[in-house]
């Protein structure tokens, strides 16, 4: 009989651990700049080449290229296993796991390991294959450093069978490669790697397991991002790229940033911003919005400013407020990405972006004063019908109520009206015009009344009987207006 740890309890015991202590004790670690460096323990040597990055939870070596987190490194230097790792770190950290038999291993382990096999080599060959120029020079043109693709784990998958050779040798079979998504069958019933001349994004889990990876293609080809199918271990709704990195940096800053792409992420973190995910080429889902409510209640979302990025913004967002989340906007200049703005207007103008980011309901209401609609009946009409689907999404009680409130006073409406429309309501009755504000002047005052009522009159015909009791309205309105 095994034990099981749960997910829950492997969290807090890698986020109790003290990785630099740990490690320090069998490293001589010194300190340079954020990190700590040693001579590493795996390869021998007698250079500082072995980094312990503390904000990453993670050690990496520059020479062998060695990476993990605390219990790979208890794994790796002391033979453990996955379990019997994590036993002692938590020892060490004083944290108790209780003995509970879970009547056998995870059966899943089988495809945990060869992903973490696939992992390290496509991470080699990217380093080291001779095919590999144009991916390692697409990254150079991207910005980021070959001293860098190391630590972000990334790899290159070769055209040709030679991934396939390599697993053989390396003893993982056909079948768990198959279950994995690593291969595919080609027509004739023949195996090939579902990787082909892609450069690949290793996609963790919330312990840090790679379990599947994103591919862009390099050159022509389609699609240009493929990501691994669906697995045991692979579920692609409910996981975020960077989320295993990311998850201190959002407690430490009391927020999640929320990009499209791989390359978003990436270079949002090489400056310094490292509360940042993204989902996996689709739509965020419920469950990515759960797992980010783990961490944090606040979520900037940084899409592209373009059409599609706006609808690609609000959906998201309407997600995240299901799940009782606080969010947010960051508007990016006309033509640019978060990748294309850190890159050419560096770090400080990303974080004047991300300090100005306003709620998601404030941003639907600028864009549809921009477009005019504010300016007629009909397009307030229409303004409410784009705001509602924001409306109904707020689950949060508090910003439900603040919601309508700003919605009404933005569309000059009862708040009665919004509430009914919020709720689906189908009783059929003219539009609650607002009343004059007393603190308007009288010219203001007689125009806004006459201007909405004679409008509602001249095209619903039907409502005429019922909106004349309003015209004590126009009365008060005209009496103040000759008065003055």
């Amino acid at each position: 009989m095994s034990t099981m740890i749960p997910d829950e309890l492997i969290e807090r015991v890698r986020d109790t651990a003290d990785i630099v202590e740990l490690i320090g004790e069998q490293v001589d670690l010194r300190r340079t700049g954020t990190d700590y460096r040693g001579p590493c323990p795996f390869h021998g040597g007698q250079h500082r080449n072995f980094a312990v990055i503390p904000k990453k939870q993670m050690f990496y070596c520059f020479v062998c290229h060695e990476a993990g987190d605390v219990f790979t490194f208890f794994m790796k230097g002391q033979g453990m296993d996955y379990p019997a790792a994590v036993r002692e770190v938590a020892r060490r950290c004083g944290i108790s796991i209780p003995e509970r038999s879970s009547g056998g291993p995870d059966p899943r382990e089988p495809l945990f390991s060869a992903v973490a096999v696939a992992a390290d080599w496509f991470a080699r060959r990217l380093r080291e294959g001779a095919d590999a120029g144009p991916a390692r020079n697409y990254l150079a043109s991207r910005g980021i450093a070959a001293e860098r693709v190391g630590l972000l784990g990334l790899g290159f998958a070769p055209r040709g069978d030679d991934f396939l050779a390599a697993m053989e040798t390396l003893g993982v079979s056909v079948d768990v490669l198959r279950e994995a998504g690593l291969v595919v069958a080609r027509e004739d019933g023949t195996l090939r790697p579902r990787f082909w001349n892609r450069l690949l994004f290793p996609i963790a889990d919330l312990r840090g397991r790679v379990v599947g990876f994103g591919g862009r293609v390099l050159g022509d080809g389609e699609p240009k991002y493929l990501n691994s199918p669906e697995s045991p271990v692979f579920h692609k709704g409910r996981l975020l790229y960077n989320l295993s990195d990311a998850k201190h940096a959002i407690r430490r800053e009391e927020r999640a940033i929320v990009v499209e792409g791989y390359f978003d992420v990436l270079r949002l973190v090489e400056s310094g911003v490292e509360e940042v995910v993204a989902p996996l080429g689709t739509s965020l889902t419920s469950d990515q919005a759960g797992l980010l409510k783990r961490y944090s209640k606040n979520v900037v979302l940084l899409y592209d400013s373009d059409a599609a990025g706006l609808r690609a913004t609000f959906r998201a967002a309407d997600e995240l407020l299901r799940a009782g989340l606080r969010v947010s906007v960051a508007t990016l200049p006309e033509g640019e990405d978060p990748d294309s703005l850190a890159r050419e207007r560096g770090a400080e103008a990303l974080n004047r972006l991300l300090d100005d980011a306003l709620d998601v309901l404030e941003r639907k209401l600028q864009l549809l004063e921009r477009k005019g609609w504010m300016e007629t009946l009909s397009g307030r009409r229409r303004a409410l019908d784009r705001l509602l689907p924001t409306l109904r999404a707020a689950a949060d009680p508090v910003t439900q109520d603040l919601y309508l409130a700003r919605t009404a006073d933005a569309l000059g409406i009862s708040r009665k009206s919004v509430e009914r429309e919020v709720s689906g309501g189908t009783r059929a009755g003219p539009p609650q015009v607002a009343r004059p504000d007393a603190s308007s002047g009288p010219r203001e005052r007689a125009a806004a009344p006459e201007r909405e009522l004679i409008r509602v009159m001249l095209h619903r015909p039907e409502w005429r009987a019922q909106l004349l009791p309003d015209f004590s309205v126009l009365e008060e309105a005209q009496r103040d207006y000759r008065g003055s």
